[in-house]
C-alpha cells in the first residue's frame, strides 16, 4: 500500500449555507490523503501505475472553483468521489476542507470537515 498526501492547497470558491457566502466567495484550504491498493508504482517507477498529484490538484481546483455547495461535507465528498473515479487503483481518498471565514460569533481559526470515501462505496 502507498499513501500520498497533498497539504494546504488553497482555492477561491463560492460555498456556504448563506447566499452571501455563495455570492462573495472566499479562500478554502484542502488536504488530500490517498491510499493505493497495490505497490505497482514502487516496482515500475511509472506514473501510470501511481497517482499523478498534479491531476489531483487540478481536480480539487476544478470542483472548488467551478461548482457551488452549501455544505463543506458535500464539497469534500464530491472531490473524493471524483478522485476515486479518476484513479481506479486508489483504495481510499480523504479530503479535509478548511473554511476560515465562517458566520460564528467568536474567535476561531477555521472550521474543518473531513470526508473519507472508499473505492466502490461512494
Amino acid at each position: 500500500m502507498i499513501k500520498i498526501s497533498i497539504k494546504n492547497m488553497m482555492f477561491y470558491g463560492f460555498h456556504g449555507y448563506y447566499e452571501y457566502e455563495r455570492e462573495q466567495g472566499q479562500k478554502f484550504f484542502f488536504d488530500v490523503e490517498m491510499t493505493t491498493n497495490n505497490d505497482a508504482a514502487v516496482n515500475s517507477d511509472n506514473l501510470n501505475d501511481g497517482v499523478d498529484t498534479a491531476r489531483v490538484y487540478d481536480i480539487v481546483k476544478e470542483v472548488t472553483e467551478n461548482q457551488r455547495f452549501q455544505l463543506l461535507a458535500a464539497l469534500g465528498g464530491h472531490i473524493a468521489d471524483k478522485l476515486l473515479a479518476k484513479f481506479p487503483h486508489m483504495e481510499e481518498a480523504t479530503v479535509r476542507v478548511r473554511k476560515p471565514s465562517v458566520p460564528i460569533a467568536g474567535p476561531i481559526d477555521y472550521v474543518e470537515v473531513e470526508v473519507t470515501r472508499k473505492q466502490n462505496q461512494n
